[in-house]
């Protein structure tokens, strides 16, 4: 698969994987608009939140669980944090893998930045 992020969970490239259970995979963004921004992958590839079956409903679930568990992990679950799924290119998805962002680390105000 040419998908960056199925390479990462296939090891094949390399990554700071900072979370990882039988189903996700949680690294560091190579470019990070927040101190804490890490991105959590499905292992499954799923293109994004359209391309979701009833039966991968579940897994939105273990990415939030993930995020919290991360965010205290990260030390931002006091301060708050940000939580976002982009959904095509006009929302800004530009990896076509179903992820969840998670930010903080400061005072995030409009957008992502």
């Amino acid at each position: 698969m040419d998908c960056i992020f199925c390479q990462i969970v296939a090891g094949k490239i390399p990554s700071d994987i900072i979370y990882q259970d039988k189903e996700l995979v949680a690294f560091r963004d190579i470019h990070p608009v927040a101190p804490t921004h890490v991105l959590i992958v499905p292992k499954k590839h799923i293109p994004d939140l359209v391309h979701l079956s009833e039966a991968d409903l579940p897994v939105i679930a273990r990415m939030v669980k993930a995020a919290n568990q991360l965010a205290k992990q990260e030390g931002i679950s006091q301060s708050g944090y940000r939580l976002v799924i982009n959904c095509g290119t006009d929302a800004g998805q530009v990896v076509p893998h179903l992820h969840m962002h998670l930010l903080g680390g400061r005072r995030l105000v409009d957008g992502l930045a």
